[in-house]
């Protein structure tokens, strides 16, 4: 299906204009034939008066940023789109299919009361297409990671209609088919990373293990969920401008424990960079005290000394120091 727009409707003020004054003159007419006793004028006039409101069904008022899908007799007709006043065929029919549909984005706000104040029947759904950028903000999902890990994540894509022919006519409802693909593209991107970085974990596809993961890799990932969800909506007639990961982090059923490894890892981290830096400044030490020759310290005494130093930098509490006062043997 190929968008064909219309860009010859608008017109609308003018036919409005010219049958308002078409009404008012049947009217005068009208009461010329009867008092003239001329009934042909007056027939004429008359049917004028019965039919002559069509052409208003065939008015449209579109705001910035909207489209009207027209149909005539179930064939496409064509688009309009563009703000003003335009006057299209009154048996055409504008379709939406997805108008009554509210997702949890940006153009979807349901208003307070549906129904006529007056009537108590429902309002007449608009068939408004709209064409600015909206972002929709599906729930979050728990999605096992390439190690098995159960994530909860979330995304915003922001997206924006650019055939209205496509998303009319190709799928059944193109607000629903979008967010089916985000939650379909979401799990497929998710399942190729591990939450945190990991070993011997390609992510790329390209036999070589890298550093991708969904903490540390966001942007990438990001980019890699829109390219999938554009490749899926593409026959919709939308455009996905961006996607963004929103909410990140493991289920509730193992956050606890993941959390512990974390600190562990950390703690180990930070007692291998202790160690490094406290034997380093041992060796220094030995080296500064042999190269002045301050005091000569056979085998022993240097263990002894090493062991001291090692407990006084590796310790978690101050050291307490011992003074001896006695001979050092």
């Amino acid at each position: 299906m190929t968008e064909k727009i219309l860009t010859n409707k608008k017109n609308g003020m003018a036919v409005l204009i010219l049958t308002t004054l078409l009404y008012l003159a049947a009217i005068g007419i009208l009461i010329l034939g009867i008092g003239k006793n001329l009934p042909v004028i007056g027939v004429i006039a008359g049917i004028w008066l019965l039919i002559g409101w069509i052409p208003y069904l065939g008015l449209r008022i579109l705001n910035p940023q909207e489209a009207l899908v027209l149909t005539l007799f179930g064939k496409y007709a064509g688009t309009i789109k563009g703000d003003g006043f335009f006057f299209v065929n009154p048996f055409c029919r504008a379709v939406n299919p997805a108008a009554e549909t509210k997702l949890n984005q940006s153009g979807d706000v349901v208003p307070v009361n549906k129904n006529n104040p007056l009537t108590g029947t429902a309002l007449p759904t608009n068939k408004k297409m709209s064409l600015k950028v909206m972002t929709l903000n599906n729930s979050r999902q728990k999605i096992n990671d390439c190690l098995g890990n159960p994530v909860e994540i979330g995304i915003a894509v922001t997206w924006q209609v650019v055939d209205t022919a496509k998303a009319a006519f190709n799928v059944e409802n193109y607000k629903e088919f979008l967010s089916l693909q985000c939650d379909g593209a979401l799990r497929n991107i998710v399942r190729l990373y591990p939450y945190d970085v990991a070993q011997n974990v390609d992510t790329t596809g390209d036999g070589v293990a890298d550093d991708g993961s969904l903490r540390g890799s966001s942007e990438i990932v990001a980019n890699r969920i829109k390219e999938e969800i554009q490749e899926k909506v593409a026959e919709a007639g939308i455009k996905i401008i961006e996607s963004r990961i929103t909410y990140l982090a493991y289920a509730t059923e193992i956050a606890a424990v993941m959390l512990q490894r974390q600190q562990a890892s950390a703690v180990i981290d930070a007692r291998k960079m202790i160690v490094d830096g406290a034997v380093g400044m041992v060796e220094m030490a030995l080296e500064r005290l042999n190269e002045n020759g301050i005091v000569e310290l056979d085998e022993e005494r240097k263990a002894a000394m090493v062991s001291n130093l090692l407990v006084v930098l590796c310790g978690n509490h101050d050291a307490q120091p011992v003074v001896n006062s006695g001979s050092l043997y």
